[in-house]
C-alpha cells in the first residue's frame, strides 16, 4: 500500500512553536490540573523543558507570546481571566475544534506534538503519565481512530523504510511529512543480519503499517455509514 496524500482535519497549519505550545497545554492539563490554565511564564518553562521533549528548544517570552496570538486568532487557544489573578492564563480549545476526542486520543496527540514521529511502542511507553494503555492493540486502535477521524486524518502513518525498521506515526498539525518518510540515524552494527531475517522484519513492519491504515479506513467508513443511517 503506497502512502497517499491526505487532507487533514486541521485547517490551520501550526508552526513548530505553536505545536510545542499545544503539546504543553495538553500535557499540563492532564498531569498538573491545579496549574492549568497556564501563565505565559509557565508556558515558556514548559516549552523549554529538557525532559520529554524533542527537539530541545530555547524559546523566549516574545516567541511564545507571538505564537499564542496566532493560535488565538484561529481559536486554538483562549485567554482566561482568573478572578483575583494578576496574570493572564491560556488554555487550548482542541476539543472545541476537533469534537469527539477522548483522553486516549489526547494522550497520543500530546506526545506526538511534544516529541515528533514515534513508533506505536514508543507512544505506549511515553504516554503512561497521560493515559495507561492496557496493551498494544489499544494504542494501535486509537491511532487508527486518529487516522480515520471523521473530518479528516489527524495522524499519519509513516511505513518502515530505509533507516527505519518499524512504522512510525506523526501528527498532521504541521502538515504531512516530506515524501511520507522519516530517516533516523542508526548506530553501526558489527554484522548485517541474514537476508531472510531482514526480509521477514521488513515484511512484518510493512504489514503492521498496512493493518493500521486499514483499521483507519474501516473506522471512517463506519462513521460515514452511521451518518447516512
Amino acid at each position: 500500500m503506497s502512502a497517499e496524500s491526505v487532507t487533514p482535519a486541521i485547517l490551520f497549519t501550526l508552526i513548530a512553536e505553536e505545536a510545542r505550545i499545544m503539546g504543553c497545554l495538553l500535557e499540563k492539563e492532564i498531569t498538573l490540573p491545579d496549574y492549568y490554565p497556564m501563565t505565559l511564564n509557565a508556558l515558556v518553562t514548559a516549552c523549554n523543558q529538557t525532559t520529554n521533549r524533542d527537539p530541545i528548544v530555547r524559546y523566549d517570552e516574545r516567541t511564545v507570546l507571538r505564537a499564542l496570538e496566532s493560535m488565538k486568532s484561529h481559536a486554538y487557544v483562549f485567554e482566561v481571566n482568573i478572578v483575583g489573578g494578576r496574570a493572564l492564563k491560556y488554555r487550548h480549545n482542541l476539543k472545541g475544534k476537533l469534537p469527539g476526542l477522548e483522553r486516549p486520543h489526547m494522550a497520543l496527540l500530546c506526545m506526538l506534538l511534544l516529541r515528533g514521529p514515534q513508533t506505536a511502542g514508543e507512544l505506549r511507553q511515553r504516554t503512561e503519565r497521560l493515559h495507561a494503555f492496557s496493551d498494544m492493540p489499544g494504542v494501535e486502535n486509537t491511532l487508527a481512530e486518529l487516522i480515520g477521524y471523521s473530518e479528516g486524518p489527524l495522524v499519519q502513518c509513516i511505513p518502515a523504510g530505509p533507516g527505519q525498521r518499524v512504522a512510525q506515526f506523526m501528527h498532521l498539525f504541521c502538515g504531512e511529512a516530506a515524501g511520507a518518510a522519516v530517516t533516523t540515524s542508526q548506530p553501526p552494527t558489527p554484522a548485517a543480519p541474514p537476508a531472510e531475517e531482514t526480509a521477514d522484519a521488513d515484511w512484518k513492519a510493512k504489514m503492521e503499517a498496512e493493518i493500521t491504515l486499514l483499521k483507519a479506513q474501516v473506522s471512517r467508513l463506519q462513521t460515514l455509514v452511521g451518518a447516512v443511517k
